[in-house]
């Protein structure tokens, strides 16, 4: 893994139609093996899930999204499919449904971007739609 510049622009659309983005970048951690991306990164207050850390691995067969510490969960992410996880907060669990619209990814050894545009349900009632757009880059300064 190296060490990396990841920005983040995140917009979530809710089902009554409002509207919430956040923007972050942060330092991380990349890595790139055998046609698979890995980053990971620590969360802060600005994206409300502090002392999380959140790691994604990106592969052919799609995009898993795993988070772990004040906030656990692991999304799977493949287009044109429909899954399922836990969501688990120090308040409690939740099974919650993601159904991936797109997954477009250019990461290669260097970097590279990652869009992921995925609906999110909550029992089967729908909660909204989100969409991620990722930069990583690797930090030359160290």
């Amino acid at each position: 893994m190296k060490d990396a510049i990841i920005s983040i622009f995140g917009t979530q659309n809710d089902a009554s139609g409002g509207k919430d983005s956040v923007e972050l970048v942060t330092a991380g951690q990349y890595g790139f093996e055998n046609g698979e991306s890995r980053f990971t990164y620590e969360e802060s207050d600005l994206t409300g899930l502090n002392g999380t850390r959140t790691t994604f691995t990106i592969s052919p067969m799609g995009v898993v999204l795993r988070r772990e510490g004040s906030l656990n969960s692991e999304m799977v992410f493949e287009q044109g499919r429909k899954n399922f996880f836990l969501y688990e907060t120090p308040y409690g669990s939740a099974t919650m449904g993601v159904d991936t619209r797109r997954i477009d990814t250019s990461l290669g050894e260097h970097g590279g971007d990652l869009e992921l545009d995925y609906d999110v349900d909550f029992n089967h009632t729908p909660m909204g739609r989100n969409t991620f757009r990722i930069n990583v880059r690797e930090n030359e300064h160290g």
